[in-house]
């Protein structure tokens, strides 16, 4: 057997920023800290943290009153934060940069009187928050069938984002659904989906063209970890997203395959290490990493806690 260890994999900068802003607040407030909603979609993250004495709520009505409340990577609502603020609670802001990004873009558009297309996924914790910017002046979009059923028509006034950590092919083809159904359609600047969701399916889209197999680590509900394991299947190969390799079926394998093993966004670097070192045992599997695009995206700790942790003399994470 033989593995490809696709490159880049693992967490993004946003996740590093998520997990290591709740690392510092833990340190500098003590336990129970509470975490609205998970820090990331990851299962060995969120049962790390509770280990630690996180505690994960999906409603902020639950968050004791004065308590510390860590917001989520995937980003809240105003309204959220405003039953935080009522509750005097100490919030810690934790959301990725890039759905920040998204969210201003939502306030912008909807400010200057248009109704915004979200392409997205419904329920997901990212697309919950930044339809809660403006809740009146979006409309949800996960596929380009139901472009077509859309009652706006050429004199109402568009605009289009995306969820950061969509299919780039599937956005893509919604997209220019839009554009072709509304022409007057705008959309931002630059594109919405993290650099680091594309350079994963990029990594993906490249390798399988070699793999007998795909695996691919994360929790079955992280957005960009179903769609590398979706994009591998589009292109013909098997491919399975797994929590670690406690999950992995020898059934799948004859033992002299090429498997191209990734991870979402979310998942650890040890989760894969597991793998390898599971498929090295029982195949005998040689080990190659082949890194498509390099990465060097940092994101800051967010200002009051780099603030409080100076304050406090305490070493960042």
């Amino acid at each position: 057997m033989k593995i490809l260890l696709a490159g880049p994999r693992g967490f993004c900068a946003g996740v590093n920023m998520a997990i290591e802003t709740l690392e510092t607040a833990i340190r500098l407030h003590g336990t129970p800290i509470f975490v609205y909603h998970e820090i990331v979609h990851n299962k060995h993250v969120v049962d790390r943290f509770t280990r630690e004495g996180a505690v994960f709520v999906d409603r902020v009505e639950d968050v004791p009153e004065g308590a510390v409340l860590l917001f989520s990577a995937h980003g809240v609502s105003p309204e959220v934060r405003r039953v935080a603020t009522k509750r005097n609670l100490r919030a810690i802001d934790a959301t990725c940069p890039l759905v920040t990004k998204v969210h201003l873009e939502a306030i912008k558009y909807a400010r200057q009187g248009y109704r915004i297309l979200l392409i997205g996924h419904e329920g997901h914790d990212e697309v919950i928050g930044t339809i809660g910017q403006a809740p009146d002046a979006f409309t949800l979009v996960e596929t380009a069938e139901q472009v077509d059923e859309l009652p706006f028509g050429p004199d109402d006034k568009l605009a289009y984002l995306t969820q950061t950590t969509l299919s780039v092919d599937d956005a893509s083809r919604i997209i220019n659904r839009l554009k072709t159904c509304f022409p007057q359609i705008v959309g931002p600047p630059k594109d919405d989906i993290c650099y680091a969701t594309q350079n994963r399916q990029e990594a993906v889209r490249v390798l399988s063209e070699e793999a007998d197999h795909v695996l691919v680590l994360g929790s079955q509900n992280s957005s960009n970890s179903q769609r590398l394991a979706e994009l591998a299947r589009d292109n013909g190969i098997p491919a399975h997203l797994i929590d670690g390799a406690n999950e992995i079926d020898p059934a799948w394998f004859q033992g002299n395959e090429t498997v191209v093993i990734t991870a979402g966004a979310s998942a650890p670097e040890s989760v894969v290490q597991d793998c390898v070192r599971w498929l090295e045992q029982r195949y005998h599997a040689s080990v190659e990493e082949r890194t498509i695009r390099a990465e060097d995206v940092y994101f800051p700790l967010p200002k009051e806690l780099r603030a409080a942790a100076s304050a406090a003399r305490l070493p960042m994470a």
